[in-house]
């Protein structure tokens, strides 16, 4: 058989040409859909990062105003804190002071039966460190003395006895001295004789002892003197049959009012404290951050400043009518043999009239130049006055426009 005049038939499976023609206008479609999309978010996205980008701006911004801010408060805090804290150190006094008192007497005697040869008797210093005071001028102080005695049969006996202090300053001169008696609690012989048997082991062991703590108040209501300052303390006691273990000399205020508040309420008197600088610390940084950035609270003074333009002004036309006055005098042949005093009478009002304005004005923010009429010679404007009348009226307008020329200081307030 012949192949000739037969078309081959397509492949199966293949694209036909109706199909390849469909797919060529779906995808012109789909291209003809994509650009119309990106031209119509273009312009979208565009707005989307500029606005990203200001957002960006102003949270970097937020940041670093809140972190300045952040800085600046803490930097309060701790100044608040350190002012508080040195206020409580410099206005608080030590509270309680306690020192060893070491007793000496005499000893180049025939001692007997226990007898010492003299009173015994202490120095004690009241400076701390040696050389801060212990206490402060004008605060009251309660004084006493701890004295540790054993209970042996010669303190029994020895009944009363006197203890005497007197404090001296630093040039040895007593400011106050008190003398105060005691003794020992008395205890029966049976009841001494019970605690013995009760604390027996306590008092073989070491434990216990049988001893006696007497306080003794010296004083009461120790104020030291700002100018005599007690700076150490004579201690004696008045009996040399006396026996002791150790003493204590013990010093404590008595607060009243600030004082009082800060030592019993120490937690809450610091809230205060330091909420009260901090607050009156950002006051004055707020009132420093206002005038930095504004120039002050309050508008300026342009009442101020227009009356001192109308002082000007004022004082301005005087001159020119001072002025005025001279060259028509000068200019009548009549009136030629009493210039020099008309011209120093003017003169004078002048000069009188700027000492006044520069003395009333500290700080004026607005100069008008010297006349140049003050510097001239009486007899030269008689010369002048013989010259024509256009060589006068081109002078007057040279002073006229000189003395109208104004002086500006710039500032902050005012532009003109």
């Amino acid at each position: 058989m012949s192949t000739e005049g037969k078309t081959p038939l397509p492949a199966a499976g293949g694209p036909t040409g109706r199909q390849r023609d469909t797919t060529r206008s779906t995808s012109g479609r789909d291209n003809e859909g994509l650009q119309r999309m990106g031209a119509a978010m273009g312009p979208l996205l565009l707005w989307l990062q500029d606005v990203a980008a200001v957002t960006l701006l102003r949270a970097r911004r937020t940041l670093l105003r809140a972190a300045i801010l952040f800085c600046v408060l803490m930097l309060l805090l701790w100044v608040s804190i350190f002012l508080y804290g040195s206020f409580y150190y410099s206005y608080m006094p030590s509270v309680s002071f306690s020192t060893p008192v070491h007793f000496h007497y005499r000893t180049d005697c025939d001692a007997s039966d226990s007898v010492l040869c003299s009173f015994p008797m202490a120095n004690v210093s009241l400076l701390k460190n040696g050389r801060d005071q212990v206490m402060m001028s004008g605060q009251a102080y309660r004084i006493s003395l701890e004295l540790e005695m054993p209970e042996s049969p010669v303190n029994e006996q020895l009944g009363m006895f006197m203890v005497k202090m007197s404090c001296y300053s630093t040039d040895g001169t007593v400011v106050q001295s008190v003398a105060r008696s005691t003794m020992l609690h008395y205890r029966s012989n049976l009841l001494q004789t019970m605690s013995t048997l009760l604390f027996s082991p306590l008092l073989l062991t070491g434990v216990s002892e049988q001893k006696q703590l007497i306080e003794v108040e010296l004083f009461q209501d120790f104020k030291s003197d700002l100018y005599q300052p007690a700076v150490g303390a004579l201690i004696e006691i008045q009996s040399r049959r006396v026996q002791i273990y150790s003493s204590q000399l013990r010093i404590h205020a008595y607060f009243t009012g600030i004082r009082y508040l800060l030592y019993n309420f120490p937690v809450m008197s610091a809230i205060v404290g330091v909420a009260s600088n901090f607050t009156f610390l950002s006051v004055i940084v707020l009132f420093s951050y206002l005038q930095f950035i504004w120039g002050g609270l309050y508008p300026p003074e342009q009442v101020r400043v227009k009356v001192m333009m109308g002082d000007s002004t004022r004082l301005q036309q005087r001159r020119e009518e001072a002025r005025k006055r001279m060259h028509s005098s000068a200019s009548t042949p009549s009136e030629l043999d009493t210039p020099t005093a008309i011209g120093t009478e003017d003169l004078n009002r002048l000069q009188e009239d700027e000492a006044a304005q520069d003395s009333s004005t500290d700080e004026a923010p607005i100069f008008l130049e010297a006349p140049h009429i003050a510097e001239e010679d009486p007899d030269h404007e008689l010369r002048a006055g013989g010259m024509g009348n256009g060589t006068q009226d081109e002078e007057t307008t040279q002073a006229q426009s000189s003395d109208s020329s104004l002086r500006q200081r710039h500032g902050p307030w005012m532009s003109l």
